[in-house]
């Protein structure tokens, strides 16, 4: 089978055993809507914060409240995309430890959708939702003058987004091949990032920034992006042709992961329970 034919079949996997714990969650819908709404208001707090610190100041590392709100927007959409469609891989390391992935390994389905799947979250939606109403409220308060290209670049954001923080996302479960209790180490990459591109690449030092653009490009994810979008300047001087680098950093990232996971699976030695 080619890597298309693998590629489909993962795909029909992954929405067979997410559909399953969809339903699952869905048949209880009281409880499903509560979750949700306690999770809205536990990710609110979040930019909460962030309208608090613009009670004191009028601007955040130069950055004005709209720009600030446009930067969370962007990071907490494009993580919350991930999140929900594969933040599950963040407990593989459990599996490994006690020996539930030789389970998924006798299974005729490829093993990163299974992971990916394993008890698909619904109620991850809520942080989804959270970052598109802040995303809202962003473009419609920026003052800025919408070309068509600001406009379509503002999707492509996204879409980018969350494939570069799934990409994160399966590079950490491949990690925990080796390192089977490193949920936490995974975490400070993946929600750690997310966090840290809430806020402007002005307020942290010029050798964090290097770091998540050259290493772990997460600023792909906004910063490059939305300073085409903001008028700003780039971080680190980038040319501006790099505001389109996101569709070519997203393909980066998934291959290294891919080959990560291939690594990462190749290691793995059951427990023997």
């Amino acid at each position: 089978m080619g890597e298309a034919g693998r590629l489909v079949e993962g795909l029909r996997a992954y929405r067979l055993i997410a559909g399953m714990w969809i339903r699952s969650t869905l048949a209880y819908r009281v409880s499903f809507a509560l979750t949700v709404a306690g999770g809205l208001m536990v990710t609110g707090l979040d930019f909460v914060a962030i309208l608090l610190m613009f009670s004191q100041v009028d601007v955040l590392g130069g950055y004005t409240l709209p720009e600030v709100a446009f930067l969370y927007g962007l990071s907490a959409t494009s993580f919350g995309l991930a999140d929900l469609a594969i933040g599950s891989a963040g407990r593989l390391g459990s599996r490994v430890r006690d020996g539930t992935l030789d389970t998924l390994l006798v299974r005729p389905a490829p093993v990163l959708a299974q992971v990916a799947a394993d008890r698909f979250a619904l109620r991850r939606v809520s942080r989804l939702i959270q970052g598109a109403l802040v995303l809202g409220y962003a473009c419609a308060a920026l003052d800025v003058a919408w070309s068509p290209v600001k406009v379509a670049l503002v999707p492509v954001m996204l879409v980018c987004g969350g494939v570069i923080f799934s990409a994160v996302f399966v590079a950490g479960a491949a990690f925990q091949f080796v390192a089977q209790d490193a949920s936490e180490v995974q975490a400070a990459f993946t929600y750690g990032g997310q966090t840290l591109l809430q806020y402007p690449p002005t307020v942290f030092g010029k050798e964090l920034v290097r770091g998540v653009t050259f290493v772990l490009p997460l600023a792909f994810v906004n910063w490059v992006p939305a300073a085409h979008v903001l008028g700003r300047p780039y971080p680190l001087g980038l040319p501006q042709w790099a505001a389109s680098a996101p569709p070519l950093v997203a393909v980066a990232c998934c291959a290294v992961a891919g080959l990560a996971w291939r690594a990462g699976l190749r290691t793995y030695r059951s427990t023997g329970s």
